[in-house]
């Protein structure tokens, strides 16, 4: 990371950063998620008012804003911004906002339903840029969708495409199978500092960039928490979901340690806590821009955000946090894996009956002559050619066949990668295993088969990103070739643990 000395001046507009050819934004974005909150308890916000509230920041100079399906009105208010502005003005302000379906089948129509509806919902023509969320990988439909999202783009409805809460692994696989991504939108701060790992190396390698949420934890970096003793009875949903963060980097002392840090920093610089804690995201590798939520009709907070652009930590500074941040306990996981798996950190908690109720991208079926057996089948054309099913159950013993990297019923997925093909396999391998009851901590053997044995390392730490806390007895080998235009095959076997 290089480190820059401190500057006392103060930018009258926030930074620019270009995202993408032609695409310029600020990099102080207005995140919007907190109108779902606000229109919770008062009702829906009336879009002309709203308007009024968001020109506001545009004459401030935050011009990009940031929002989903799912925000409560917070398009439609956008969009009444939006049809302020002349189309095409150098000064029109950027939408950004999010798709988040549910996993289901993501067929053409399904696909451009949903983004007319975010057309409509903007009263414009194009999407400035189009965020997909996904719930759970085991479902295949993701890779579908964003490739029916590229082919919009390529029609003009939108004018790039990002992905939210993407581990690397995922994003990695998405863009080896051929996806346009300019942005991953994940969460990243001093708390959560999952992103500087893994993810920006991938998406550095890739001229991806990312987009970083909860840079204040809802606001508890700020000074109004610094020296405060720990809440315990939170309403909103934003501290709700940060509070949990908190907890699981150690609770509120270690917390304390990390705003102390970053108080003694701003002192030193003349700037708020919270200035201290965007910059350092601000500053980090492969980061385009920040979110910092709004709560319209409430304090902008936009003479202080104006701050972030007018010193910069130097070396001094980030030996301080890094300090603060070795009393801590890192957050678990990857991005986005607070959605997916335990400990879920989101406002509601325990999303696990949630993803429980998601539907299946395979069948389940007695097998005829076994009675009491399970097996699972997922479409693919060569189980009924060559007589044979993904997995089947016999008691508490499962068998997994071979498995490819295949989507649909035969098309091969990154080709020529062979551990973006190990990601989708052990995908479908865990979705397999779902399907008869079982989970990837049930695996006890896992079989490799490689075409080339220089992909031994890279489609390693892949199948170790999944069972490096499991470790099932493994077997790698290399073959000649595979059937059909594919780097690895694997195959597993489980056992229900009681």
């Amino acid at each position: 990371m290089t480190r820059h000395p401190a500057s006392p001046l103060t930018p009258a507009r926030p930074d620019r950063f270009p995202l993408a050819p032609g695409l310029e934004i600020s990099r102080a974005l207005t995140g919007l998620w907190q109108v779902a909150d606000i229109e919770r308890k008062s009702g829906p916000i009336d879009p002309d008012l709203g308007a009024d509230w968001l020109e506001a920041y545009v004459r401030d100079g935050f011009t990009t804003f940031d929002m989903a399906d799912h925000y409560g009105t917070s398009e439609l208010i956008t969009g009444r911004l939006l049809a302020r502005c002349a189309n095409g003005s150098a000064d029109r302000p950027l939408a950004f906002t999010k798709w988040c379906p549910e996993p289901g089948p993501m067929t053409a129509d399904v696909v451009r339903a949903g983004v007319e509806e975010r057309l409509a919902r903007l009263g414009t023509d194009r999407i400035d840029l189009l965020q997909f969320h996904w719930w759970s990988f085991e479902h295949p439909g993701w890779l579908d969708a964003l490739h029916e999202l590229a082919r919009l783009r390529a029609e003009g409805l939108i004018r790039e495409i990002g992905v939210t809460n993407f581990d690397a692994a995922h994003l990695h696989l998405a863009l080896a199978d051929g996806i346009p991504l300019a942005t991953n939108q994940v969460s990243f701060s001093l708390v959560d500092r999952r992103a500087a790992g893994q993810l920006a190396e991938v998406c550095s390698a890739h001229g991806v960039h990312l987009l970083a949420y909860g840079t204040l934890c809802g606001g508890f970096l700020s000074g109004r928490w610094l020296g405060q003793p720990e809440p315990h009875d939170i309403e909103d949903w934003s501290k709700m979901k940060y509070k949990r963060f908190i907890d699981t980097i150690g609770g509120w002392t270690a917390f304390q340690g990390i705003l102390t840090a970053a108080g003694s920093i701003a002192a030193k610089h003349g700037v708020s806590i919270s200035n201290v804690a965007t910059r350092w995201v601000l500053e980090q590798k492969a980061v385009a821009g920040v979110i910092i939520g709004a709560r319209l009709g409430e304090a902008m907070h936009t003479a202080d955000n104006l701050k972030l652009f007018g010193f910069r930590l130097d070396a001094e500074d980030h030996a301080r946090l890094e300090a603060a941040f070795a009393a801590t306990q890192p957050v678990p996981g990857d991005c986005g894996d607070e959605y997916r798996k335990p400990p879920f950190l989101t406002a509601s908690g325990d999303l696990s009956h949630h993803l429980s109720e998601m539907p299946r991208a395979s069948t389940t079926e007695l097998t005829p002559h076994r009675p009491g057996g399970l097996r699972v089948l997922t479409g693919s054309e060569w189980e009924d050619i060559a007589g044979y099913c993904r997995a089947q159950r016999i008691g508490d013993r499962i068998l997994v066949s071979g498995t490819t990297a295949t989507a649909g019923a035969s098309r091969p997925v990154a080709p020529q990668d062979a551990a973006a093909q190990t990601t989708y396999i052990l995908d479908k391998i865990q979705s397999a295993l779902t399907a008869l009851g079982a989970s990837a901590e049930d695996v006890v053997r896992t079989r490799v088969y490689l075409t080339d044995p220089d992909d031994a390392l890279p489609v390693s730490r892949a199948h170790g990103r999944v069972f490096g806390e499991i470790k099932p007895a493994n077997t790698l080998l290399a073959v000649a070739r595979l059937i059909g235009d594919y780097k690895v095959e694997i195959e597993a076997e489980a056992i229900i643990r009681p």
